[in-house]
């Protein structure tokens, strides 16, 4: 699939995810981004990179517990207390309640929701097509990101290998000075790596980029400035706030179109062209559908807005709300046809 359509996906799982609190959407949206995780993983060969891959299963036990005693220890609110914590503790003494600790945990829901739906897009697109989504003005830029895309994944794979070489040899890691022969290896390859990257860059003509458009790059920062006055202007003067808005569409255009003709004057070139597929328009869709059911009035929104305090209630479930939210398992559906890579 196109990456436009996993990104499509992605801010789908954001848009619900940051939409509401309701337990029950929370878990139904983290099974519907675990089942396209475990699709994924599916359709890939068995690997390192394969089983390294982060399970909201994994991130729920390791976040809500941890979320919700960070906002038990510091929120008050809630009638429902389980114990005092002495009062001569600083910053911490005082009541913990049940609804502090749900409204905590829910946070680690969302929290690991996001976490997990990155991380499907991370597997699910190639690093290339990543750097291709920068707009070709920012070319420098998306030479960095490339960069430091593939930096920790090689860097992950070079520590395992100095490890099971050290390994090999009899040394044992069970101090802290014993991790030194595994860090000294790893800093001299991340260093020459380093100095054979600059050296291809450098090759490639990088090091003179050539000279950009002035005027293409001060009417974007005019553009820039245009819309946060107007942004400024529609918060701070209510009596202006159709000034505001004008100013903002008109400096959000501006920058657009002057960054759209700065990326035109920088060539690109494709090894492999993506197509428009059946499949890239379904996901599309569903995620459209997803984000929009959340807000179509005939729908008991209220159920979307869910608060422990101050007395613990049972959430609401609306099963046409739930219906949307499972159009983010709609990728995973579609790659049960496709082959393992």
């Amino acid at each position: 699939m196109r990456s436009t359509a996993w990104l499509m996906w992605l801010g789908a799982c954001a848009g619900v995810l940051w939409t509401t609190r309701n337990p029950l959407y929370l878990v139904l949206a983290l099974l519907c981004i675990e089942w396209v995780r475990a699709s994924l993983v599916q359709r890939t060969s068995p690997s390192v990179l394969a089983r390294s891959s982060i399970s909201p299963a994994r991130l729920v036990v390791f976040m809500v517990p941890l979320s919700a005693l960070l906002n038990a220890v510091w929120t008050r609110a809630g009638d429902t207390v389980l114990f005092r914590l002495p009062s001569w503790l600083p910053l911490i003494g005082g009541a913990i309640t049940l609804e502090a600790v749900v409204f905590g945990a829910l946070n680690g829901l969302v929290l690991a929701g996001f976490i997990t739906a990155f991380s499907v897009l991370n597997r699910a697109l190639p690093v290339r097509a990543l750097v291709n989504l920068i707009p070709r003005a920012f070319h420098s830029l998306a030479v960095i990101v490339s960069i430091a895309l593939t930096y920790v994944p090689f860097t992950l794979r070079q520590a395992q290998a100095i490890r099971e070489a050290q390994l090999i040899r009899g040394h044992a890691l069970r101090r802290v000075r014993d991790w030194l022969p595994l860090f000294m290896p790893l800093l001299a390859g991340g260093l020459e790596r380093a100095l054979q990257l600059a050296e291809a860059i450098t090759a490639r003509g990088f090091a003179n980029p050539g000279r950009g458009n002035l005027r293409l790059e001060a009417l974007a920062l005019v553009g820039l400035l245009l819309a946060g006055l107007g942004w400024l202007v529609r918060l701070l003067v209510p009596a202006f706030s159709g000034w505001g808005w004008a100013g903002l569409l008109v400096g959000m255009g501006l920058t657009g179109w002057s960054i759209w003709r700065l990326g035109k004057r920088i060539p690109r070139t494709h090894y492999r062209l993506e197509k428009w597929t059946l499949k890239d328009g379904l996901v599309i869709g569903a995620a459209v559908l997803a984000v929009v059911g959340l807000h179509v009035p005939l729908f008991n929104r209220a159920s979307l807005f869910y608060d422990p305090y101050p007395v613990l209630t049972l959430p609401l479930f609306d099963p046409l709300i739930g219906a949307c939210i499972l159009c983010l398992a709609v990728p995973a559906i579609l790659l049960m046809g496709d082959s393992p890579e």
